[in-house]
């Protein structure tokens, strides 16, 4: 910002006065060439420095850049260096201005004129305008050339002191202005600054994705990721040995639950290395209920990178999840987890349909059990999220008000959802595609 002639300065101009000797002069010039540079540098960090994040900031100190200490220092405490960088910058326009001003005194209105007009383009060009340009151009290299330096005058105790008198002069003028808010980053920001990253090519989609995943992450529930009650294997505590193994050899599982009648009556997991060493024992006929392990129980509420650290932590694979009212809502694995942060785990075993399959012309077909966040960044789309359900076949639940038959449909966003397969009474596969354009009048 362009600072006008100090009031001082329109004084001398306005009395006239004995022109200043060759020698005043040269000091004059010299002092105001120094207080324009002092002027740009200031301008420059405070530029620099204020579009320095914290997180490029600690890059740079990992990476041993010279400066970046100090510029961690005030990316930390930003309000204790900026604010000495904004009087310093005042203190050198006005003082500027001053001794322009007795400069031009004895010339009467033309020489103010004059020197008014050379300072506005000097303090723009050389004071504001070149400065910040260059900060906003080169920031990382601008903060890591300033910060040493301010650190240092920051620090300074006459300084120091003057800030924080006019500081505290301010908040009695405007209460609460002491207050001062520290520069935050949102999870958006961070994600914007993922894919902003893809786009220059500084990182490859893969690790944008992972990103986001990441990120993410620590929002995810259990209910979110987990085995749903319909699809979970089970077994019955007085089942016997070998049946438990078959079940279990089916399902393609290397552990699965043991309840009483009721599968909300859980007694614990059986593992199917223990089914196979009591099979070979001889011990087929025996119940299972005889080589129950115990079982670890979490609510579909947990956050999943909670659970996976207590998972690692505990040395346990799998959690049987129950909702609020204690049922069984469904079962967890580290597998499920980790799927959540780098996609699909497909091993030579899995027999699935994919979640999402292309069907060409714009259609897809999805799996009624995809989360609703997962399809929408998938697809583009934009099905409403809501607490009352969690993926694209509850939605369409929501919406039909009734277990669908199939071939129902509804529409939303520009796209028709199809109820394509059930499954006793869920709706298992979902075809998507967009709203056929309406036939134009003949």
């Amino acid at each position: 910002m362009t600072t006008p002639p100090h009031p001082a300065g329109l004084l001398a101009a306005a009395s006239g006065g004995e022109p200043l000797s060759s020698g005043g002069l040269t000091a004059v010039i010299v002092t105001v060439v120094v207080l324009v540079v002092l002027a740009g540098f200031f301008a420059m960090a405070e530029t620099a420095l204020t579009r320095m994040s914290r997180v490029k900031a600690v890059a740079l100190a990992e990476e041993g850049r010279r400066g970046s200490k100090a510029l961690l220092k005030v990316v930390n405490a930003p309000e204790r260096y900026i604010n000495p960088i904004l009087l310093l910058v005042l203190v050198c326009h006005t003082l500027m201005a001053t001794l322009v001003g007795t400069v031009v005194g004895p010339y009467g209105l033309i020489g103010f004129v004059a020197s008014y007009l050379v300072e506005l383009v000097a303090i723009f060009v050389l004071a504001e305008s070149g400065p910040k340009t260059f900060a906003v151009q080169r920031t990382e290299r601008a903060a890591l050339l300033a910060a040493p330096a301010i650190v240092a005058i920051a620090g300074f105790p006459p300084i120091r002191l003057l800030t924080r008198g006019l500081i505290g002069l301010a908040n009695l003028v405007f209460p609460g202005s002491g207050s001062p808010i520290g520069p935050s980053t949102s999870e958006q920001e961070l994600l914007a600054l993922a894919s902003e990253a893809e786009s220059e090519d500084v990182i490859e989609t893969e690790e944008r994705v992972l990103i986001h995943s990441i990120i993410e992450f620590g929002d995810t529930i259990t209910r979110e990721v987990m085995v749903a009650r319909p699809d979970m294997a089970s077994v019955e505590a007085r089942s016997s040995v070998d049946d438990a193994l078959e079940i279990l050899l089916l399902a393609g599982y290397s552990r699965m639950p043991v309840h009483n009648r009721s599968i909300d009556d859980i007694r614990g997991l059986v593992y199917l290395k223990d089914l196979v060493r009591a099979s070979r024992d001889g011990k087929g006929a025996e119940p299972v209920e005889d080589i129950v392990r115990d079982a670890h129980i979490v609510p579909e509420t947990k956050r999943v990178a909670v659970l996976m650290r207590e998972m690692q932590v505990g040395k346990f694979h799998m959690a049987v999840v129950v909702d609020e009212y204690g049922g069984v809502a469904g079962v967890v694995t580290l597998e499920d987890l980790i799927e959540e942060l780098v996609g699909d785990i497909v091993d030579e075993y899995d027999d699935e349909e994919p979640l999402i399959k292309d069907l060409g012309d714009g259609a897809w077909s999805v799996a009624g059990t995809i989360p609703v966040d997962e399809i929408n960044e998938k697809l583009r789309l934009d099905v409403p999220e809501d607490d009352d359900w969690d993926t694209l076949g509850g939605y369409l639940f929501h919406r039909l008000g009734h277990v669908p038959d199939i071939g129902e449909r509804v529409e939303s966003d520009g796209h028709v959802f199809t109820v394509e397969k059930m499954g006793a009474n869920r709706i298992d596969r979902i075809r998507v595609e967009p709203v056929a354009d309406e036939p134009a009048d003949a």
